[in-house]
């Protein structure tokens, strides 16, 4: 159960941190948009862990847990280095207008990773559900990586789903909160602390 907590609450933060700076630019997110942003980054986990599950079965035991051991390794220490990856992306985005490049809407969601905030694409201060969809989709890559890596070890699937349903919900319904009740605007960068927690499950799967 432990894996599974700390699995689910280095995903969630990535929610909480967008839904906070939701709330600090008095973006509203309504309770529909809420279940959008959560049942669309718990699909993603949960298909990502099935295949993983898959793949797993196909490989041997120890191939499974290095490789496992090496995707939460790698993205726990970019976890790490995402702050700045951020800032410079930002002021990339300052200097030059747009870059045009666009697949799918992946310039979009390219853009919804850096800034968050940016998923109100019709600046009415409410998250409707439809940019929620694409909110949920930059938040769940991580995810889908995280996912595919536990899902190569030996994990509770349906208790990692299950509490990834809670916990997305109440990460975005607290952090929301918590923006709208802060008079400035407050730079929270949580990467740091998922990418820790990520380091500290790729060991686990070693013991």
């Amino acid at each position: 159960m432990l894996e599974s907590i700390l699995l689910v609450t280095s995903l969630c933060m990535d929610a909480f941190v967008a839904s906070f700076g939701y709330g600090t630019n008095k973006i509203k997110i309504p309770f529909t948009s809420v279940t959008v942003i959560n049942f669309v980054c718990s699909a993603l986990l949960a298909i990502s862990l099935f295949l993983g599950s898959v793949i797993k079965d196909f490989l041997p035991e120890s191939l499974s847990i290095g490789i496992c051991f090496t995707i939460l390794m790698v993205l726990g220490v970019s976890r790490f280095l995402e702050g700045v990856i951020k800032t410079y992306l930002r002021k990339k985005s300052t200097n030059r207008k747009n870059i045009k490049f666009k697949l799918l809407d992946l310039n979009f969601i390219l853009d919804v990773y850096v800034d968050n905030t940016k998923a109100d694409i019709d600046n009415s201060r409410t998250l409707s559900p439809g940019e929620a969809f694409y909110l949920a989709i930059a938040l769940g890559l991580d995810g889908i990586a995280v996912g595919l890596g536990s899902g190569l070890a030996n994990i509770n699937y349906i208790q990692v789903v299950l509490f990834s349903l809670i916990s997305d919900m109440v990460a975005v319904l607290i952090g929301c909160y918590l923006g709208r009740k802060l008079v400035e605007k407050v730079n929270l960068n949580l990467s740091w602390l998922s990418g820790l927690i990520l380091i500290i499950l790729a060991f686990m799967k070693l013991a």
